[in-house]
């Protein structure tokens, strides 16, 4: 059975002693004191196990069920997403004037990493809703705004991303589905979509697709693709569900994971839509959309992680297996724990330097997001230059943890007894949807470490000097050896990777992009060990907490950290090899 309980501590800890975010000089953050900080995560954390960790399971074996265009659910689902919108849990961070609670995305983002914990595919009915939102916030009319905003504050509708067709997914300049003008200001929308997750079900009274098309006319490419709305019932003139539009729902797919949320082939028959924005200006309102999604998507791979780990954790402390060396932990019984054995001791802190790490990455991530809401352009391009990172990084190493966790399972892991393989199973998609990590490492190498003429990745190194200028000050030469050399050498392997890139980006970008996987774990490594860095200086008290917090930074700057060398030497390898072996040979 599969245990579940908030992160509620190291939350807190973070929160309140790293990151201070009740002194943070962001609008809001004064209110984000810890009394109310424990409110909110305690509530969070009380509904995930009770309501939504039990339905993980049993989602996982039911699935959703498709007869004749009807989506239902599996059993308990739709309770569950009453609880969550009647707790006020879809309007958290959203826009008071549309219903919304008006908190900062940091509370969103730590909410989701609880819930989406508890119950990913569950979540992710409300969690895409959340994009949409901010879609129609950022680029819709005020019409448009008052329509839809509040019905998604209250959960009683919900949103989708329609970008890919069968023959076009990351390349969306071949893109077929066809937009054509009405008399009346809307289109009629042709075409199909798949890979729609939550395209269809039965726990909203309304779902609203978020649709790209092309009006008749439009440049060849990207440059010519609106973006539309196409409601699954028109709302009427009192902003209720009216008549049926041309959208429906051909088949589910059926998914290695995931399970129990609708991932559905959509058919657009002249269905009526309406236009968001400019028309052939459609890719940069859906990337309003499609940022918050790839933040969302590295929430989900940090979650599935963590409750991979908890499991683990427990089963290493209770299952009996062989004895501890030089001699027994445990004489009396007839084997000793898992957890006496160095090398399950080394899964399980590997696993926990990943999980503690990045789950400070998401909460600084999270801040320059706040900042960057309130027009701070410096927080809103180092966050810009973060997404890629942070998704690519943050969910293949997600999956990796989830299987290392199964792996101290043993035999009984791979079984369908115990909730490892869903846990895997589950991680498994997010190193592919929202684009692809290999997509994120490309966008990484190829657009964001030269933005503004590289002023965010300057940004980012002045960052981690700041830090080590301080923090070199205030600490004695044990917390240097122990801690900071590692960050500067680190910090180091990324400069020279940058360095790298451009000597030799111009001349043969095949050097770059053939190093760009290797240079976006290389940028996470670096920046899993600054926040380790700023933990262990923060985990400065005797507690058996600070002191598990000081050791796990010590494994991570030890074990973890230089595999950052590793990265550098692979993106300066000659790619020679790589590009030069024929196609046939594959």
């Amino acid at each position: 059975m599969m245990t579940y309980a908030a992160p509620l501590d190291d939350l807190a800890f973070l929160l309140h002693r790293l990151f201070a975010v009740e002194k943070a000089d962001i609008p809001g953050y004064d209110e984000l004191d810890p009394d109310t900080t424990a409110a909110v995560l305690g509530e969070a954390g009380k509904l995930a196990a009770s309501a939504l960790a039990p339905l993980n399971r049993a989602g996982d074996l039911e699935g959703c069920q498709f007869e004749n265009g009807v989506v239902r659910a599996p059993k308990g689902f739709k309770s569950a997403y009453d609880a969550v919108c009647q707790g006020g849990w879809t309007a958290l961070d959203l826009d008071p004037d549309y219903g919304g609670q008006g908190m900062p995305t940091l509370m969103n983002s730590l909410t989701g990493e609880i819930f989406a914990g508890a119950n990913m595919a569950l979540n992710m009915y409300w969690g895409l809703t959340h994009g949409a939102y901010a879609a129609i916030h950022t680029h819709g009319t005020p019409d448009q705004k008052a329509t839809y905003l509040p019905h998604f504050a209250t959960g009683d509708w919900t949103g989708t991303m329609n970008l890919t067709e069968p023959q076009c997914g990351t390349d969306l300049g071949l893109l077929r589905t066809k937009a054509e003008p009405r008399e009346d200001g809307s289109y009629a929308i042709s075409g199909q979509k798949i890979f729609i997750s939550a395209g269809e079900h039965d726990l909203s009274e309304n779902i609203i697709h978020l649709v790209l098309a092309r009006i008749p006319g439009a440049p060849a490419g990207v440059k010519g693709i609106s973006l539309f709305i196409v409601p699954k019932f028109l709302p009427t003139e009192d902003g209720e569900p009216g008549p049926r539009n041309g959208v429906s729902c051909g088949a589910i797919e059926h998914k290695m994971g995931i399970h129990g949320n609708s991932t559905c082939v959509m058919n657009y028959d002249e269905a009526t839509g309406f236009l968001i924005g400019e028309p052939h200006r459609g890719l940069r309102a859906m990337f309003t959309m499609m940022n918050e999604a790839r933040l969302a998507v590295a929430i989900q791979g940090l979650a599935q992680a963590g409750a991979a780990l908890r499991n683990a954790a427990a089963y290493a402390k209770d299952r009996l297996q062989g004895r501890a060396l030089p001699k027994p932990a445990n004489p009396e019984a007839a084997a000793d724990p898992l957890i006496v054995h160095p090398d399950i001791r080394r899964a399980l802190m590997d696993m926990r330097a990943f999980v503690e790490g990045g789950r400070a990455l998401i909460i600084w991530d999270a801040m320059l997001i706040d900042r960057a809401h309130h027009s701070d352009a410096e927080a809103e391009a180092l966050a810009s230059l973060l997404t890629p990172v942070l998704k690519g990084f943050l969910t293949d190493k997600g999956f990796a943890t989830a299987v290392e966790a199964q792996q101290v399972f043993g035999g009984h892991g791979y079984t369908e007894d115990w909730p490892m393989s869903q846990f895997v199973r589950d991680a498994r998609i997010t190193m592919i949807y929202e684009g692809a990590n290999g997509i994120q490492a490309l966008d990484l190498v190829g657009r964001k470490l030269a933005a503004d003429g590289g002023a965010p990745m300057r940004r980012f190194f002045e960052e981690i000097r700041t830090f080590l200028r301080e923090a070199e000050g205030e600490t004695d030469a044990e917390f240097k050896t122990a801690f900071l050399d590692p960050l500067k050498s680190a910090s180091k392997d990324l400069e020279a990777a940058v360095m790298s890139f451009m000597r030799t980006g111009m001349t043969n970008p095949n050097t770059a992009l053939a190093g760009s996987t290797d240079f976006l774990h290389l940028f996470g490594l670096t920046c899993l060990g600054y926040m380790w860095a700023r933990i262990a200086r923060a985990a400065n008290g005797e507690t058996a907490f600070d002191q598990a917090k000081r050791l796990t930074a010590r494994h991570y700057m030890t074990r973890v950290l230089p595999e950052t060398a590793l990265r550098r030497a692979r993106i300066e390898a000659d790619p020679e090899p790589l590009m030069t072996m024929p196609e046939e040979a594959f």
